[in-house]
């Protein structure tokens, strides 16, 4: 290519950040460029433990500024994005072998208090022998507490904020690693390739960000053949995924012997998310697995509490991430601050955006303090919008799901509840373009099992970048965990089928 195109912003890493970044730059008028190596979220931002919260547990390393952001930035998402994210009550049964009761109730009042809580009701105090939340817990756990959290469809955050960066004009490529950077003058030479058809593309850009997670120093180094002083602490959280063996919708948060708290979530309607570790990581991120001691860890830790007991048997399926988090000299990876740098290198002419750290909570901020960062580049791009603007399908009256729901309800009366729940968590104000024009569930085609139809695998194909089969299985959906082995290898043919058709 002679003269490949001049572009704004190029970004290289497909997460949360990068994403967010994308749909911010584009939303004020920037010609973006974003670039995956694998699929939208597949590492770091599909792996999280799936929350927007401020998070309870950095008060104690005293991060009141991060907490407090995070805290403000809860509520913002809430009313972005309805149908991904929403309130889960959270039950803190209380180990007087661990924190005292007062460091609990002072920890839960500044959490109540920092970020200007508006729509979500505040702590309060259980009485573990009589409140139906304590019904799960052993006897010897008599007092307990219970506050606010948010929950997140982690991967689908990420494909709405591409999804959204794209209407706004900004080009998505997945399976394109980054070849080569390189500065010439005031631009940036780069170079994609894709991975799965191995067609090479070149593009020239006014600035190049890199939000690529783990791989950040990789890209900085052998990428774009540049320096930074700073650094990333590679730590390693897994989760267990488990049969749900509790009653209620609350979930749970329980502090473990090493004091480390471990969360409890409902997922997927009949199933218990539980996680994380931490553990200090030196391989490469793509190696990493749950191993057995951390599985046996997250069992222990639910063992201390409950009365009904887990054994390695009971054990789904597990997941692991690696955590890029900023290096501040910190030697417990607990303790290292999951806030956000970064690292505008000016030095050789086109600038270099590097990002170190983040967590998916404070991803827009993240997003828009980096556009920002960028001004001085681009002085004619608009001013900030994400934070009064929803995602796609977030657009409810008031941001009411359950009354949008009830819509739903009546325009495909036809339509089974689980299907229709199912269409309305992941997309929103958007359900209709997934139905198209059916009047019947024959209608959606081909049923793959569970709430799954063809309808839907045709929509993520040709509007969200699914590529291969676990693109749509395991982050566009979870539908993998509620098909048989058999029923996902008959998808997977399926989806073959109709690639080598449309080739």
């Amino acid at each position: 290519m002679s003269n490949p195109p001049i572009v704004d912003l190029f970004i290289i890493g497909g997460g949360i950040n990068g994403a967010g970044m994308a749909r911010d730059a584009a939303g004020r008028g920037l010609n973006v460029v974003l670039c995956e190596k694998d699929d939208l979220a597949e590492g770091t931002s599909s792996r999280s433990g799936k929350l927007v919260h401020g998070g309870l547990r950095y008060l104690e390393y005293y991060e009141f500024r991060l907490v407090r952001e995070a805290l403000i930035e809860r509520e913002v998402l809430m009313n972005s994005a309805p149908h991904i994210i929403w309130p889960l009550r959270f039950v803190l049964p209380h180990s007087p072998e661990d924190r005292p009761a007062w460091l609990v109730r002072l920890g839960l009042f500044l959490y109540d208090h920092l970020g200007g809580r508006k729509r979500l009701p505040g702590t309060r105090t259980l009485d573990m022998r009589r409140d139906p939340e304590g019904a799960a817990i052993k006897d010897a756990y008599k007092r307990g507490f219970e506050y606010s959290d948010c929950w997140v469809d982690d991967a689908r955050l990420v494909v709405l904020n591409a999804r959204d960066a794209a209407e706004h004009g900004a080009t998505v490529l997945t399976r394109s690693p980054c070849t080569m950077a390189r500065r010439e003058g005031d631009c940036w030479h780069i170079e994609t390739r894709d991975s799965l058809t191995g067609e090479t593309r070149e593009f020239r850009a006014r600035a190049l960000v890199n939000t690529a997670g783990p791989w950040v120093t990789d890209v900085i180094t052998r990428v774009a053949n540049a320096e930074s002083s700073r650094n990333v602490r590679l730590v390693k959280g897994s989760h267990i995924i488990v049969p749900k063996f509790w009653d209620g919708a609350n979930a749970y948060l329980v502090q473990n012997h090493d004091k480390r708290v471990i969360f409890i979530n409902p997922y997927e309607g009949d199933k218990a998310l539980i996680g994380t570790t931490d553990i200090p990581w030196e391989g490469r991120a793509e190696d990493v697995v749950a191993d057995e001691e951390e599985i046996e860890y997250l069992i222990a830790a639910v063992n201390r509490y409950f009365k009904q007991q887990l054994g390695r048997e009971d054990v789904l399926e597990t997941f692991s991430g690696v955590r890029a988090l900023f290096d501040d000299g910190q030697g417990n990876p607990s303790a290292v601050t999951r806030d956000y740098v970064f690292d505008l290198d000016e030095s050789k002419g086109a600038p270099l955006l590097n990002v170190f750290g983040g967590k998916i909570t404070t991803f827009r901020e993240l997003a828009e303090r980096g556009i920002n960062r960028m001004r001085d580049y681009f002085p004619a791009m608009g001013d900030d919008w994400t934070d009064r603007s929803p995602l796609p399908g977030g657009d409810m009256p008031d941001a009411d799901y359950e009354a949008f729901m009830q819509s739903v309800k009546a325009r495909y009366p036809w339509m089974p509840r689980g299907v229709r729940r199912h269409y309305g968590r992941l997309y929103g104000s958007r359900v209709s373009d997934i139905v198209g024009g059916a009047d019947s569930l024959k209608a959606l085609g081909r049923h793959f099992g569970g709430d799954f139809h063809e309808a839907e695998a045709r929509y993520l194909i040709d509007h969200e970048w699914a590529r291969t089969p676990d693109d749509i299985l395991w982050r566009r959906t979870k539908h993998g965990l509620h098909l048989t082995e058999a029923q996902r290898e008959a998808f997977a043919d399926w989806f073959r089928e109709r690639t080598r058709k449309a080739a």
